[in-house]
């Protein structure tokens, strides 16, 4: 039977394919996807899925029930797009000014709906269920997931499995992390509170933006002098706004940037340090601060047993491989499904020799090669073979 599954997702690919570039054209933003919504709620709903909508916001819900008892599989894809300016010209260029599929959240969504339009064919061969959970805003924390715990979206689910696209992997292969798939991430907002005035008498103010940049300095310098060398971790700021203009030395100053780490002692160690170095650094230059340190999306760690499994399956695909990656700093909201259940969130490569399909996630020419949706849909359904039909081994 999992051959035909396979052989079917050629015959579904075109279709894959015109779903995700009309998700390209009309992308929304995370809290906003109304419109995708929809798209998929209805799309589910023509091959017989019982849909929940509206879970966690605009999340989406499918639910197909086998004929006969068994586990439940939750297989997720995230529908939410970048607040940027495509930059590539396509055929399926965005026309929404300012928000791009610039992460591949659009092949995602159209991926998990080729899947459950080949799986509602074979329904009643299934000993169980399969929830298809299409999550909004994984792009903005505090993010989707979250929200669609909280509604019981997981309630009976015994595994669940996530996909994502990825350009630094070459198309014909997969990744399946061990442990540790993504960082965690923090976000932290300096306040810097100095003393304006005009920029002829810098010595009577006490400038923002001067201790700014050593507090930036300090941060970088201190983080490779005193943490751990062999645990990483990305301090990366991102904003530094005074609001100022030309002959005016502002009164304040702000910071900001994401924390990422693979374990809570880094996490800790990290927040201390700052602390230390905006004490130090706003004394010596008379200025105050204020830090606001919010703790965002958690480690995503892959269960140790349906790691193994899924490496397993996909390494059986035809003419598709599992390569080894380490970890990523990037981080995911999966992690708090993984957090209740036990699961794997796993990566099929997208790269190919044309210089198109090799910009990173999150740049305005980002774009994959569409082949990778054959490959994805084709491990989710070599997954929910193997738990749901079990006679077919």
């Amino acid at each position: 039977m999992l051959n035909e599954w396979h052989a079917e997702v050629e015959e579904v690919y075109d279709q894959m394919v015109a779903w995700r570039r009309h998700l390209h054209e009309n992308p929304e933003l995370p809290f906003q996807e109304v419109q995708t919504a929809r798209m998929v709620g209805d799309i589910l709903a023509g091959y017989g899925i019982k849909v929940q909508r509206n879970i966690g916001g605009h999340g989406v819900v499918g639910i197909l029930k086998g004929g006969k008892t068994g586990p439940t599989i939750a297989l997720r894809a995230d529908m939410d797009a970048l607040p940027i300016q495509q930059k590539n010209d396509v055929p399926y260029k965005s026309q929404v000014p300012n928000v791009m599929h610039a992460c591949g959240h659009d092949a995602h969504t159209a991926t998990l709906l080729g899947v459950a339009k080949i799986l509602s064919k074979y329904e009643d061969q299934l000993h169980g269920k399969v929830k298809f959970i299409f999550q909004p805003a994984e792009e903005q924390f505090p993010g989707g997931a979250i929200q669609m715990l909280e509604e019981g979206v997981l309630e009976g689910v015994d595994a669940i499995f996530g996909n994502h696209v990825l350009s630094s992997v070459p198309l014909g292969n997969f990744t399946v992390p061990k442990g540790s798939a993504t960082a965690s991430s923090d976000y932290v907002k300096i306040r810097i509170i100095g003393k304006g005035g005009h920029s002829s008498a810098p010595h009577t103010s006490v400038n923002p933006i001067v201790i700014g940049t050593q507090i930036i300095t300090q941060i970088h310098l201190l983080m490779s002098q005193k943490l751990d060398p062999v645990q990483p971790v990305v301090a990366a700021i991102t904003v530094f706004n005074s609001g100022g203009t030309i002959n005016v030395i502002p009164e304040e100053a702000t910071i900001e940037g994401t924390v990422r780490t693979f374990n809570q002692e880094q996490q800790e160690n990290v927040q201390t340090l700052l602390t230390h170095i905006l004490n130090n650094v706003t004394v010596t230059y008379g200025a105050t601060y204020e830090m606001e340190y919010t703790r965002g999306y958690p480690q995503l760690v892959n269960t140790e047993k349906e790691t193994k499994v899924v490496r397993d399956l996909l390494d059986n695909i035809n003419h598709l491989n599992v390569v080894e990656m380490p970890p990523i700093m990037a981080s995911e909201d999966f992690a708090y499904y993984l957090q209740q259940v036990p699961g794997v969130y796993f990566y099929t490569g997208s790269a190919t020799d044309a210089p198109t399909t090799q910009f990173p996630h999150h740049h305005p020419k980002f774009n994959i090669d569409e082949q990778a949706m054959k490959n994805s849909a084709k491990g989710f359904l070599s997954i929910v073979h193997y738990y749901l039909v079990p006679d077919d081994a």
